[in-house]
């Protein structure tokens, strides 16, 4: 793959629209998946992979080789989803999430608990994505890199542009944080623990988080919600609750303005 993406980029430099567009198409859904794990709702996250592939389109004739083209694109992805948009509200900590998620379970006791699979597994979706954001961005980056992409030390200190024991600290730092968040709650990492999706669904309803006219994850095309209901709820430790997430794909009214835009790329050449 290696091999084919470097004689795109070459084919590409030279003036070729059909290698430029096969070469984005390439990467643009590891650029989603890892936005939507930064940015966690689909809207955000398509909006900065759009700002992420016209810099690799701009940004090109930078790509200096000493490096797989794939480092590059994370990097260069990176980089932008540690700024972008900071001027949001800031997401919610642990400790405000652990305070929400009681005072649900809470309000759930000896109520049913829900059997709609796609309700269950969007809560599921939701919250490990909320989960994700009570991590600062640098960290949040690294436990995706390290944790969820499983990408080595070395690897993800050449994306962050750190070294590799910095990477190392920073990785820790957010497992810790994470697994100390999860394993004495979670109940997808024990199921003997308080929390689990079935039980959050009715709350998760009446708060607006999740709608079932309006969902965010467990419509994703790439979801097979009975083979994920049956993975997700064998999981054991944090890093597999995250790992296992679909694999992130870009929707077809993206594709189509994505061709577009090189079209326009075309166009001013």
């Amino acid at each position: 793959m290696a091999k084919d993406l470097d004689a795109l980029v070459e084919q590409a430099r030279a003036g070729s629209r059909q290698a430029l567009e096969s070469l984005i198409f390439r990467v643009k859904d590891q650029v989603y998946g890892l936005a939507m794990r930064m940015l966690a709702e689909p809207a955000d996250a398509q909006d900065a992979t759009q700002e992420i592939l016209v810099k690799l389109i701009t940004k090109l004739d930078t790509f200096r080789g000493d490096s797989a083209f794939t480092t590059w694109v994370h990097r260069v992805a990176s980089n932008h989803l540690l700024d972008v948009r900071k001027g949001r509200r800031p997401a919610a900590g642990f400790d405000e999430l652990a305070h929400l998620l009681d005072a649900e379970l809470a309000a759930a006791a000896g109520q049913p608990e829900a059997t709609d699979r796609v309700l269950i597994d969007e809560v599921k979706l939701f919250c490990s994505h909320g989960m994700l954001l009570c991590l600062d961005r640098p960290h949040r980056l690294a436990y995706v890199l390290g944790e969820v992409m499983e990408l080595g030390g070395d690897a993800g200190a050449r994306i962050l542009g750190i070294s590799p024991a910095a990477f190392r600290k920073r990785l820790s730092r957010a497992r810790q944080s994470m697994e100390a968040f999860m394993r004495p709650r979670c109940g997808l990492v024990d199921p003997s623990n308080p929390c689990a999706c079935a039980k959050m669904v009715a709350g998760a309803q009446r708060l607006g988080l999740v709608a079932e006219e309006r969902l965010r994850f467990a419509n994703h095309p790439t979801v097979d919600a009975r083979r994920m209901s049956l993975e997700i709820d064998r999981l054991r430790t944090a890093a597999e609750v995250f790992r296992s997430h679909p694999d992130y794909e870009t929707p077809e009214a993206f594709d189509a303005a994505l061709r577009a835009t090189l079209e326009g790329v075309a166009a001013h050449d």
